[in-house]
């Protein structure tokens, strides 16, 4: 039998040495066992060799196997019976925690917690997935996941008071830059550098009011930086878009996000808002197949017809929108024209847009319009060869090619705002062309805020 005073001895090794493991803590009671074991029982270890507490470690180490439990939206997953399935058509929360063997009560309360923190209507979509777990010992679900987006997940509680727990994800955002040049599409050229359809929209968003991207050509050019969102080191979309800048024919075009409590939205390079009277185009990631052209062979009637609108070809049920703020002013169907919308913005300009598949529900003569509202879809009505919708643009009571008008500028920002505009403008502007000077010569109200090009 050992002396007290090799436990001792044994136990003290343990603490001097953090590196000891749990087969050290199995060592020690062995030892207490033998130490304090009645000694008429001492025949059930004839046998066994005793060691010291050191290669004892090393020899049953694998007796004291730890198991690192599993995680599963914050449960411990191992604990329980996990079964993922999917939302059937025309299945409801409701049923499927019936067919769960969730009591009516439980999914009652369940239903009413979701108030205000789980949108059954909108996120409980067949489908989707979801993971149920049971209880080990009765089989019984005891909670819930659904996941409406990644950015976060739902936690169904299924017993006691039935809450329901929304869980936001960490987001890493990190700023990135994009830039490319055109060879074939533009949005070739963005999927090539990575840039998701969510940053790509932002970017036509942003200077949509300046750059016409229907008519994108090779060799445009295009810079951002915007905010990429990460979820455990995965990509998940974009965030904010910061600045966006745009060459074609060696003119360039910016777009500046701003926001200082009482000014908010795009601005140009100075401090001019990027939001002007008309959008571009009535259409977003098309191109045009035919422009405004008085003298143009009609492909239908076979005949000299001038051309007095814009043909922007896209696929069928791609979204129109109305280029500016206006009153609808004709929502009507002609043997030519097919279903078509007319605006009136003011005293001076008209919009129209023909060949429309449908209307959006809702528009109709004296509807009120906001720019960028949807206003129809595209298709191919009254005498069209395919999908696309012509573009019409109305000046005092004429029809004119709207991509070379010129339309008044807006006003710059106030003195003191513009000051801010100018300090955030100049971080993102040295980001945009550090490897080059911009040819658009920067203004500013001091010296040394902005720098001007040589």
């Amino acid at each position: 039998m050992y002396k007290l005073s090799s436990v001792k001895k044994s136990v003290a090794r343990f603490f001097k040495n953090k590196r000891k493991t749990l087969a050290s803590i199995g060592a020690a009671l062995g030892l207490l066992a033998t130490l304090f074991y009645p000694s008429n029982e001492q025949n059930l270890y004839v046998g066994a060799t005793m060691m010291p507490a050191e290669e004892l470690e090393e020899e049953q180490i694998g007796s004291f196997p730890i198991t690192v439990p599993t995680y599963q939206y914050g449960l411990v997953a191992d604990t329980f019976q996990v079964n993922e399935g999917s939302i059937q058509r025309n299945q409801t929360l409701g049923s499927l925690l019936a067919a769960n063997f969730v009591d009516y009560p439980s999914i009652e309360r369940v239903i009413a917690n979701c108030k205000d923190k789980f949108d059954i209507s909108r996120d409980f979509k067949s489908g989707k997935g979801f993971t149920m777990f049971n209880d080990q010992t009765d089989g019984r679900p005891s909670y819930l996941v659904l996941e409406p987006n990644v950015y976060e997940y739902v936690v169904f509680h299924l017993r006691g008071a039935c809450e329901v727990e929304v869980v936001k994800r960490p987001v890493d955002s990190v700023q990135t830059t994009a830039k490319g040049k055109i060879v074939s599409s533009l949005w070739e050229a963005l999927t090539r550098q990575g840039v998701s359809f969510e940053a790509a929209a932002k970017m036509e968003d942003a200077l949509q009011w300046s750059v016409d991207f229907s008519h994108t050509q090779e060799g445009d050019e295009f810079k951002l930086i915007y905010d990429q969102h990460f979820i455990e080191d995965k990509a998940i979309g974009s965030g904010d878009l910061h600045a966006a800048y745009y060459k074609r024919d060696g003119k360039e075009y910016f777009s500046f996000w701003f926001d200082n409590g009482v000014y908010k939205g795009y601005y140009d390079i100075d401090g001019r808002p990027a939001k002007k009277g008309f959008l571009k185009s009535p259409v977003k990631f098309t191109r045009i197949s035919s422009n405004y052209n008085l003298k143009r062979f009609h492909p239908i009637l076979k005949s000299i017809r001038p051309h007095l609108g814009t043909d922007y070809a896209a696929p069928y049920g791609t979204p129109i929108y109305a280029i500016g703020d206006g009153t609808i002013e004709e929502a009507a169907f002609t043997r030519g024209n097919g279903r078509y919308v007319k605006i009136k913005h003011d005293k001076v300009y008209q919009t129209q847009y023909l060949h429309m598949s449908k209307f959006r529900k809702g528009i109709r003569r004296g509807v009120h319009v906001n720019q960028g509202d949807v206003i129809g879809y595209v298709g191919s009505s009254g005498l069209a060869t395919g999908p696309h919708v012509c573009f019409r643009f109305w000046k005092n009571g004429k029809q004119v090619n709207h991509l070379k008008e010129k339309l008044p500028q807006a006003k710059q920002l106030p003195a003191e705002a513009l000051q801010e505009f100018y300090i955030l403008r100049d971080k993102y502007l040295n980001l945009l062309m550090e490897d080059e000077t911009p040819a658009v010569k920067p203004t500013a109200i001091t010296g040394p805020i902005a720098p001007s090009a040589p």
